[in-house]
């Protein structure tokens, strides 16, 4: 372990220049103004490098033509800024930070021309003003956005009295013109203002401003002089403020969020107290049906109808009493047999079919809970170690930090759930145990290995085709999947078979050698086929499904406004808050399924826990699907394939771990009941 983690901080390090690690300053120090990205609005993941648009080179030191010159350089990433789709490159703009007795504001005014505009580079130009393009830049870590252009009517009309010189009000001047069928024209901002606002040796904030009088039609031959003015002036705002700005309060923290947590609490609360009806009043009549039917075997009699037998007891599950005070248990009813779920003892414990496939998932549903558990918890806890919101592509580091780490989880959990079953099978008991069937661990182990990297590198491997296809940013990058590549083969994978070793020489059973309280029948019991409706685990699994993306879905639809329309998502605390909830709820709505299956005398419980609380994806994948049509304005086959390859893989994730706890839950239950119960 100790030579894994320096592997790890290699592979995910990234390097960064010290000032801008730091964000501290002193007078003189040159200050970086690097350029990110550019593309429509309505498609995050449509983005391009700046500089595909021809944008000219200021005239300072860093331009193409002076040795040494930083003009479009390359920034260094961290795997996790690459992931996400950063792509920062110098923009060839000179910031020198000011002296501490500069008095008001000092400008720098940065110019350059373009050479005549070809056909090509108009059409550029005219495509982003006509696609609402804009794009982002950094400072000191502090983004900024700005707008390309705009499609305008001739602007020597607009510049009228009723609009003024200023051009103040364009969309009055373009609604106007639309009306009278006019043709809109590409003009692109040439002028704009960048104020930096400092407190010491520290940054606080950055704005940028685009001059509407500087708005230029895009024609061919033109030259455009484009105009940067940098302007500096002082705050009294502390640094750990900064980012403050960034963080609509007003959108996370609104109401309907807090009520969303509470009408989830109270669904929890009811689904407790439902499971807690069966576990106190429901089983406890069984327990005590069973117990006097056990009580009646020497007594002849000719009845066997369970209506009958809840003669015998009363609301609370406790048995009638004969006129001397003692159990009635010369009823009619002596001699009943076994009914409803413990009439399954000798079946419930049975080999789920296909082991070595639900080991693996399982496996990897416990690698993300522990990973959606650690990431959250590292979130929340910003405050020690900085806000993850704050630093590019840190949730994606901390991401693949918690997946590899947590592979040994992955192993552990398949190998031991395999183990328990394997028993169970025909190949268990003819090879004496659990200690045969090496094909059979072999299969588990490799399946528990490949699963989730499989799926994810078959969806990502597809996006990437697309994203090379368009050059978009937003491709992974060969050195980037080089050191994914590694991390998985000399980190994740390594502790993943060594969890499945562990599973496998686990003891299960603590001191009994049998680790389920039944004996499990050589013969498998044949199901009844007339059984009511709610004893269908088809009927079931979409209402258990229903009810734990209800306690979610508000949540999921900061999450994903976060996700797609550049919000900064901060409230880790609400996130812990719902995924505890999510927890609660996936397990008490499992838990119903299961009994009244089990209550059909069908014991393939396994699979239909699972399913049950997997559900929950196919209802997460629909709302993005109504969420991608309703509340945005999502167009092209980029952003679309990105959005559902990415949503596929957040369902598909989503669905993994509340099946794993759904079945975690059922399997709890199906031990409690079946231990507790006295068996021939």
């Amino acid at each position: 372990m100790n030579r894994l983690l320096p592997l790890l901080a290699f592979l995910l390090a990234g390097h960064t220049g010290a000032d801008e690690y730091t964000h501290k300053y002193k007078a003189g120090d040159k200050v970086d103004l690097w350029v990110n990205k550019v593309g429509p609005y309505a498609n995050p993941q449509e983005a391009y490098e700046y500089y595909i648009l021809p944008y000219c080179a200021p005239d300072t030191r860093h331009h193409p033509d002076n040795e040494g010159g930083a003009f479009n350089a390359l920034k260094a990433h961290s795997i996790g800024e690459a992931l996400g789709g950063h792509a920062l490159r110098h923009s060839g703009h000179d910031l020198v930070y000011p002296n501490d007795s500069t008095i008001g504001e000092t400008g720098v005014l940065e110019t350059c021309t373009t050479k005549p505009l070809d056909a090509k580079q108009v059409a550029l130009f005219a495509q982003a003003a006509q696609d609402q393009w804009f794009y982002q830049m950094y400072v000191d870590d502090l983004p900024v956005w700005g707008m390309v252009g705009e499609m305008l009517p001739d602007l020597d009309a607009a510049k009228g009295e009723k609009f003024g010189s200023d051009l103040s009000h364009l969309e009055e001047a373009v609604a106007r013109h639309e009306e009278m069928g006019g043709e809109l024209k590409p003009y692109v901002y040439t002028k704009r203002t960048l104020k930096v606002s400092y407190n010491e040796d520290r940054i606080i904030k950055v704005d940028l401003t685009s001059d509407p009088a500087s708005l230029t039609e895009v024609k061919l031959g033109t030259s455009l002089k484009f105009e940067l003015d940098i302007q500096w002036t002082k705050t009294n705002t502390p640094f750990h403020f900064r980012f403050d700005r960034y963080l609509d309060h007003a959108f996370f923290k609104h109401q309907i969020h807090w009520f969303s947590i509470f009408n989830s609490f109270m669904m929890v609360l009811f689904l407790m107290g439902l499971v807690a009806l069966i576990l106190l009043r429901t089983l406890r009549k069984d327990y005590a049906r069973y117990a006097l039917s056990h009580g009646r075997r020497d007594v002849e009699s000719g009845h066997d109808d369970d209506d009958d037998m809840d003669e015998d007891v009363d609301e609370n599950g406790k048995p009638l009493m004969d006129n001397e005070g003692r159990p009635n248990v010369g009823g009619p009813m002596t001699g009943v047999e076994d009914s409803g779920w413990k009439q399954v003892h000798g079946d419930v414990f049975r080999a789920p079919k296909f082991l070595p496939l639900l080991a693996a998932i399982l496996g990897t549903g416990w690698q993300l809970v522990t990973l959606g558990l650690g990431v959250v918890l590292f979130a929340v806890a910003g405050p020690l170690h900085g806000e993850v919101h704050e630093e590019r592509g840190e949730v994606l580091h901390a991401i693949l930090v918690f997946y590899s780490l947590s592979s040994i989880v992955a192993g552990y959990a398949s190998g031991s759930y395999f183990k328990l079953y394997f028993a169970t099978t025909p190949a268990g008991r003819s090879k004496g145990g659990s200690g045969g069937g090496a094909t059979q661990w072999q299969l588990t182990m490799a399946l528990t290995v490949l699963l989730l990297p499989t799926i994810l590198a078959g969806v990502l491997s597809i996006l990437n085709g697309i994203a090379l296809m368009y050059g978009t940013i937003y491709y992974i990058p060969f050195l980037a999947m080089l050191k994914l590549f590694f991390l998985w083969v000399f980190v994740s994978v390594p502790l993943c078979i060594l969890g499945t070793l562990l599973g496998r020489h686990a003891k299960l059973g603590g001191k009994k050698s049998d680790p389920f309280p039944c004996r499990v029948n050589a013969i498998p019991r044949p199901i009844p086929d007339d059984i009511p409706w709610y004893g269908v685990p088809a009927n079931l699994i979409p209402f258990a499904g229903l009810l734990s993306f209800g306690s979610i879905f508000i949540e999921l639809y900061y999450i994903l406004t976060s996700l797609w329309n550049y919000k900064f998502y901060h409230v880790y605390g609400f996130l812990l808050g719902v995924y505890a909830i999510l927890i609660l709820v996936v397990c008490m709505t499992t838990i119903i399924v299961v009994y009244f299956c089990l209550n059909s005398e069908n014991y393939l419980w396994q699979w239909t826990a699972f399913y049950s609380g997997g559900s929950t994806a196919l209802y997460v994948f629909l709302y993005s699907i109504y969420y991608f049509a309703f509340k945005t304005s999502m167009n092209g086959l980029v952003q679309t394939a990105f959005y559902f390859g990415y949503m596929l893989l957040i369902s598909l994730g989503l669905g993994t771990l509340c099946g794993t706890l759904g079945h975690w839950s059922a399997s709890k239950f199906v031990r409690t009941i079946f231990q507790n119960v006295k068996v021939d």
